[in-house]
């Protein structure tokens, strides 16, 4: 299989086809991680996934092999999802409202309820999830959602390791308080 890293370098040289597979490749977790980002709105995660996307394409000159590839491309939605929040006319409040992940749940032959106890508890993270500050959040859905290293995260954040680490646990934190709220007030 060709690395994410190959395809980067052919991208440089003008192959469509190696920015086709590393769009097929990474499309769908990079969604998920600007859904979690955004608190959950669809459209906007769409919109910046794809501009993270044509942001690749305009910078790819400046990737450097062997570079993590993955990393490198968080960075720039990451960057991107920063950007939309700091506009002026921009003002994100979370609220229960805004979350709708039933699709994180998936179906293996449970029975309906544990299904909708587990979509409710998908829920109620997710909330508790947009109402953390913005930089605990990026830290939590990039390793817990989307599986990267510490070191990777603090590459993506450009940020010590040792940051990373402290946003990481007051995050968690924070969210064991929320869910600790909820199951009490149930």
């Amino acid at each position: 299989m060709i690395t994410n890293e190959d395809l980067a370098c052919r991208i440089q040289q003008g192959d469509r086809d190696a920015l086709a597979a590393l769009v097929e490749r990474h499309h769908d977790a990079l969604m998920g991680y600007l859904y979690r980002t955004t608190g959950g709105d669809r459209a906007l995660a769409q919109d910046l996934a794809q501009e993270t996307f044509l942001r690749l394409m305009r910078s790819i000159k400046r990737y450097q092999y062997p570079r993590p590839f993955k990393p490198w491309l968080y960075a720039i939605a990451t960057n991107l999802a920063r950007d939309h929040y700091k506009r002026a006319a921009v003002r994100w409040r979370a609220t229960e409202r805004e979350y709708d992940w039933p699709h994180d749940v998936e179906d293996d032959g449970e029975p309906p309820e544990t299904l909708l106890v587990a979509a409710v508890e998908a829920r109620q993270i997710a909330v508790a999830l947009g109402r953390l500050p913005e930089a605990q959040r990026e830290v939590v859905v990039l390793r817990y959602y989307q599986e990267f290293s510490l070191a990777e995260i603090s590459q993506i954040l450009d940020i010590p390791l040792g940051t990373v680490k402290s946003r990481l646990s007051l995050g968690l934190r924070r969210l064991r308080e929320a869910m600790m709220e909820w199951e009490q007030a149930r």
